[in-house]
C-alpha cells in the first residue's frame, strides 16, 4: 500500500466517514478526480484505488476532482482488491451484468438502509466499482457479500464511473438524511393568522360584490369557496397579506386598516 497519510483529517462538516469507496483499476485518472468530487458532495471521505492504470498520484485527478481531493484524506492505492477490504467487515460490489453466482442483490436505496443499519452496529463498510470499460471481474464479485444493481433504461444503461459513485453515494446519504422533502421558505415572515385571513376573505367579497363581479347569483357561494381554498393553499405570510390588501386598494382606489401605508 501506498500514498497513505493517516494525519490528515476528513473535512469539516464532512456528514461521516461512511463507507469506503474502492475503485479495482481505474483506467483514467479525469475518473477518479469524477468519483472524489461525487463522494464528497455526499459526505464520503476515504478512497482507495487498485492498480490504477495511469498510475497515482495524478494530475488529471487533480483537476477534474475541483478540489475534493484535496479536502479528503489521501488516496491509498493498492496492489490487489483483497487487500484494499482487508480491514472492511461488508462489501457491496456494484455490477449491471448478471452472475452466475448466489449472492444478494439490492438496488442502490435499499443497499443504502443496509448500509445504515451495518454502521449503526460498528462495521466497517465498502463500495466496490469495476473499471470504466469492463467493470468488476467475477473474482471481485465472488468476494463481496452483496451485489448493488442500479435500475436504469435497460435500452440503455452505460454510467461512467463518477456518475455509478454519485448514484450509490447519494443513495446512502438520502438515508440517513433528515431534511424535509418540502419546506416552505418564507424569508423570516410569520404566518398570516386565521383572523387576518378572515379580514381578507371578506374584503375580497364585498369588493367583488360591490363591482359586480357576481353576474350569476346562484354561483356566488361556489365561487366564494374556491376563492377561499385558493388563499388558504398559498399559506400566505402576513406580509403577503398586506401586500394582497394593497393590491385591491391600488384596483379600487380604496385605503383599508388592512393594507400597508
Amino acid at each position: 500500500m501506498t500514498g497513505t497519510d493517516h494525519t490528515k483529517l476528513p473535512p469539516a462538516g464532512a456528514l461521516a466517514t461512511g463507507p469506503v469507496v474502492i475503485l479495482v483499476n481505474p483506467q483514467m485518472g479525469e475518473n477518479i478526480g469524477a468519483t472524489a468530487r461525487a463522494m464528497l458532495n455526499c459526505g464520503l471521505v476515504s478512497l482507495r484505488i487498485v492498480n490504477p492504470r495511469d498510475g497515482w498520484p495524478n494530475e488529471r485527478a487533480e483537476a477534474m476532482s475541483a478540489g475534493a481531493l484535496e479536502m479528503m484524506p489521501p488516496v491509498e492505492v493498492y496492489a490487489t482488491t483483497a487487500e484494499a477490504i482487508a480491514d472492511l467487515h461488508h462489501v457491496y460490489a456494484t455490477t449491471a451484468r448478471p452472475r452466475d453466482m448466489v449472492k444478494n442483490v439490492m438496488t442502490a436505496r435499499a443497499a443504502a438502509t443496509d448500509m445504515r443499519a451495518r454502521e449503526n452496529e460498528g462495521q466497517r463498510i465498502g463500495l466496490i466499482f469495476g473499471a470504466e470499460r469492463s467493470g468488476l471481474g467475477n473474482e471481485d464479485v465472488a468476494i463481496s457479500g452483496t451485489v448493488i444493481t442500479i435500475p436504469l433504461n435497460p435500452g440503455f444503461s452505460s454510467l461512467n464511473l463518477g456518475q455509478a459513485v454519485l448514484l450509490v453515494a447519494h443513495e446512502w446519504l438520502s438515508a440517513g438524511d433528515g431534511t424535509p422533502g418540502v419546506q416552505m421558505i418564507n424569508n423570516d415572515s410569520f404566518p398570516a393568522t386565521q383572523d387576518s385571513m378572515t379580514n381578507l376573505y371578506q374584503r375580497l367579497e364585498d369588493e367583488l360584490q360591490r363591482t359586480g363581479f357576481f353576474r350569476a347569483p346562484d354561483m356566488k357561494p361556489t365561487v366564494l369557496r374556491n376563492l377561499h381554498a385558493m388563499l388558504t393553499r398559498a399559506e400566505m405570510t402576513d406580509q403577503e397579506v398586506k401586500t394582497f390588501h394593497g393590491i385591491i386598494s391600488a384596483l379600487t382606489g380604496k385605503k383599508s386598516g388592512g393594507a400597508p401605508e
